[in-house]
């Protein structure tokens, strides 16, 4: 197990991709502190399944976030996967669904970054992981908050990496084409309202016609790619941008 003695924060770890994370971290020894929200049985026996603390910190709000890396302690490897989405017209789009996303998809990861890099640094060995999406790499139209978070995430991480890559950190992100996550199932509903679809027509004409593979990705894939990331033999694999997305984004 090459993470033991290694403690890992994943973001959005209570279900779908970050919750795939967080079981590879911790198959290969990692420590893992849980983040996200959910139905607090379930969130318990997540714990006991993988001998993990959880942090129910909303990472939108700046002093929990503080809050949760506080009570974490050293992180060796950060996680930034928490996100949401939200799909409508740009004239019609909430200001308030603007800066929740912004604040969750991006300045989020600013946040536990800037508290999370000293202890790296100390340590001269880190892994900073962010999931970003085929729309850090290309637009789709009614998601212009998504769409600006994710090239927004792409940019930071890539300043990060050059930051760091003096101090045995590298900073990489992960880019998944469709996941089929609660994320990608909630939207669903959106799409339909705003493109005058139906549920398999938005599945079908919308989310899978991009991906050359017509599959969706699954959460284990982004996993596996996270667990390279974290190997040694990734030291010299830093402010890349993975894509894992059915051939997305090699139009």
């Amino acid at each position: 197990m090459f993470l033991a003695g290694k403690r890992a924060l994943v973001t959005g770890s209570t279900s779908g991709i970050g919750l795939a994370i967080a079981r590879a971290l911790r198959a290969e020894g990692a420590d893992v502190v849980l983040n996200g929200f959910g139905a607090a049985e379930e969130i318990a026996r997540l714990c006991r399944e993988l001998d993990a603390a959880h942090s129910a910190a909303d990472l939108t709000d700046p002093g929990q976030i503080a809050a949760m890396m506080a009570e974490a302690g050293p992180i060796d490897i950060l996680v930034n996967n928490a996100g949401m989405q939200h799909v409508a017209p740009v004239e019609e789009f909430p200001a308030d669904k603007w800066d929740t996303i912004i604040a969750l998809n991006l300045t989020a990861a600013f946040h536990t970054c800037r508290l999370a890099v000293p202890g790296m640094k100390a340590k001269g060995w880190g892994r900073i992981i962010n999931t970003a999406s085929a729309h850090s790499k290309v637009a789709s139209p009614f998601k212009s908050a998504y769409n600006a978070a994710k090239h927004g995430l792409d940019g930071f991480t890539k300043t990060i990496a050059l930051e760091l890559a003096p101090h045995g950190v590298t900073a990489n992100c992960i880019s998944p084409g469709y996941v089929w996550t609660p994320l990608v199932e909630n939207q669903i509903p959106d799409t339909m309202a705003a493109r005058g679809l139906t549920r398999e027509q938005v599945v079908n004409e919308v989310l899978l016609v991009k991906q050359a593979t017509r599959k969706f990705v699954q959460p284990e894939e982004i996993a596996a790619t996270a667990l390279f990331l974290c190997r040694d033999e990734a030291q010299n694999v830093t402010g890349a941008n993975w894509s894992v997305d059915g051939g997305w984004t090699a139009e």
